[in-house]
């Protein structure tokens, strides 16, 4: 018997009608530790469990198949989405990303509507977020967000005291490598470096079924290693960087430079933009290239070869078997990659004595976030499981005692 109710008096008690009164009062005490329990997974009046662990503790092995949200933050979106233990999107939806003067409770109550609104249709058992940001080594607090004003924000903690399920936050370029491992074009791979290139380079490290955070939790940004020094000025403040000559705004920078110039190279997309420079985007020059415009086919070449002396950098530090090159920019495909293969055969430390990685493009797409994320909050979704589950034994077997007590008393 329960250790809670050992102080329950042994011999009779006093007349019937005065103990049943107390036991009642007693009881309604004790059962409000367990009334939230009867609320259905979902319930916006359900309480939280913050259950969720500084590293993955359970094998993607031997995770509950059950299915998960997952949410992926960007500068100018936030998108939801059910995924099944296959990586499977069972449903999805967006919001727009609320301007980044705004308090970030106005983006934690755009999460958790979408999460609401989810849970309605789905058994959720667990949220997992994909922050663009730094995000601390317990996976709690975002410690700097660039495109939105989150500094040092306990997120996790935040949203787990509004939501019935475990909260995991992660970096969401470790959660689209994650993606890419379990369901891309990383599946069997057992060391893999994923590079996401957007309007800046992101990155992940994945070594043996475990994202490599660092002591801090900020591990993987690769796009600020220096690869010319005192070259262009990066927000970051420094110079020179590595996502300033290989990523969607490095492209668009030397594309609207040149239109700018009013260069003769530059007359198709002056041509398509009709003289508006500033309507110049990443899409675009992708699509002219393919198009066979030269200039924008040369540019694409140029971020490529950049791309591929930051990879032969990074595969003399960690030596992966595979890189996984993701993000809006690799839509460009071979127009962007097959440049970064030869560049990277060029550079690489030891070539031509040493085996070399693979250098693939990310299957998964703009979702692989949103389904990296779900995937890892189902890691924790076992440990709300249990413990949701002894809470409602603890409750039955109070309810049990309870109404032996109430026997005993109807029959003296």
């Amino acid at each position: 018997m329960d250790g809670r109710f050992r102080d329950f008096p042994r011999k009779r008690p006093a007349p019937p009608h005065s103990a049943l009164s107390v036991s009642v009062r007693q009881n309604r005490a004790l059962m409000s530790t367990y009334g939230n329990f009867t609320a259905p997974i979902g319930s916006r009046r359900a309480p939280a469990l913050r259950t969720v662990g500084t590293r993955e503790r359970r094998s993607h092995l031997t995770a509950p198949r059950v299915p998960t949200v997952g949410i992926d933050i960007g500068g100018t979106k936030v998108m939801a989405g059910v995924v099944d233990a296959d990586g499977n999107i069972l449903e999805k939806l967006r919001a727009e990303t609320p301007d980044k003067s705004k308090s970030p409770k106005v983006v934690e109550d755009t999460i958790v509507e979408l999460v609401l609104d989810l849970s309605d249709r789905h058994d959720v058992h667990a949220v997992g977020i994909g922050a663009a940001g730094w995000v601390d080594a317990d996976r709690n607090r975002v410690l700097f967000a660039p495109h939105l004003s989150w500094r040092n924000e306990p997120l996790r903690d935040r949203l787990a005291g509004r939501l019935a399920v475990p909260v995991l936050v992660d970096n969401d370029a470790n959660a689209a490598a994650w993606a890419e491992w379990r369901f891309g074009a990383g599946r069997g791979e057992d060391h893999l470096v994923m590079i996401t290139l957007g309007t800046g380079i992101g990155g992940a490290i994945l070594e043996d079924g475990q994202v490599k955070r660092g002591k801090y939790g900020v591990a993987g940004e690769f796009g600020h290693m220096q690869v010319v020094p005192g070259g262009h000025r990066c927000p970051c403040g420094n110079r020179g960087c590595w996502e300033q000559y290989s990523s969607g705004n490095a492209l668009v920078r030397e594309a609207k430079e040149l239109a700018a110039a009013d260069s003769p190279v530059a007359y198709g997309i002056i041509e398509h933009v009709k003289g508006q420079v500033d309507d110049i985007t990443g899409p675009m020059i992708t699509e002219l290239a393919r198009e066979g415009d030269a200039m924008c086919v040369e540019l694409l070449q140029d971020i490529g070869q950049w791309l591929g002396v930051g990879i032969a950098n990074l595969a003399a530090a960690l030596d992966p078997s595979c890189f996984v090159i993701g993000g809006g920019v690799s839509a460009a495909d071979d127009l962007l990659i097959a440049p970064a293969r030869d560049a990277f055969k060029r550079q690489l430390t030891g070539r031509g004595y040493r085996p070399e990685a693979r250098i693939v493009r990310a299957q998964l797409g703009p979702e692989a976030g949103m389904v990296g994320a779900a995937d890892l909050a189902r890691l924790v979704a076992r440990r709300f499981r249990r413990a949701n589950r002894r809470r409602v034994e603890r409750h039955e077997r109070y309810a049990r005692y309870t109404e032996s007590r109430r026997s005993q008393w109807d029959s003296a």
